[in-house]
């Protein structure tokens, strides 16, 4: 999850609060029934309105350019890690490698993330979380990372053809501890053809 530095950097920051009871409501509480705040099934109905589409959670600060306190992925540790070396290789989906280095003076267990952003013409959030790997280090021990990453977490939907599609265009790859800590990034590019054929593995 991610906190935000400020209520108003929420996607939603009024509150909405129960609305009171109207007894002509087809699903109005019944009556004499004790009512009590997010067990009982026994309130007023209303609507939750999630009005901001995609960007859900930490795409939201991405994409409104808002500083979050603590950023989605963020964990505190005693120890501090570097990454480095990172690769990439899109047949049958996309796979990330890179280095990951306990550069502290204690041991510690480093969940490296890797993130992708889609090419413009999706019009998705700037990145999206497509996969990670937890792994232990010793101080001063450096470890080979890789995470294979799923051809459907390339994909985006396609109302028109109801199905999830692989766009052709550039994506670019993160990876690092957080969603605001990424330093390694490297651009592949994905030919119409190459993507057809992760979209066939995605669909498998």
């Amino acid at each position: 999850m991610t906190f935000p530095r400020t209520e108003a950097d929420l996607p939603h920051p009024l509150h909405i609060d129960q609305p009171a009871v109207d007894p002509n409501h087809p699903f109005a509480p019944l009556p004499n029934l004790p009512i009590v705040p997010g067990i009982s099934t026994n309130q007023m109905p209303f609507d939750a309105v999630y009005d901001e589409g995609l960007k859900v959670g930490y795409k939201w600060y991405d994409a409104e350019k808002k500083e979050p306190l603590f950023p989605f992925g963020f964990g505190l540790s005693y120890t501090t890690y570097a990454y480095s070396e990172l690769k990439t290789t899109s047949d049958n989906g996309l796979t990330v490698t890179f280095k990951v280095k306990d550069t502290g003076n204690r041991a510690g267990e480093e969940t490296a993330q890797v993130y992708l952003a889609l090419p413009a013409s999706t019009h998705e959030p700037p990145r999206r979380l497509v996969g990670w790997s937890k792994i232990a280090l010793a101080p001063g021990e450096q470890k080979d990372v890789t995470v294979k990453v799923d051809p459907q977490m390339l994909s985006v939907f396609n109302p028109d053809s109801n199905l999830w599609q692989i766009v052709p265009g550039e994506y670019k790859v993160w990876a690092g501890g957080s969603s605001r800590a990424l330093p390694l990034n490297a651009t592949i590019a994905l030919s119409r053809e190459a993507a057809e054929t992760a979209e066939i593995e995605a669909h498998r």
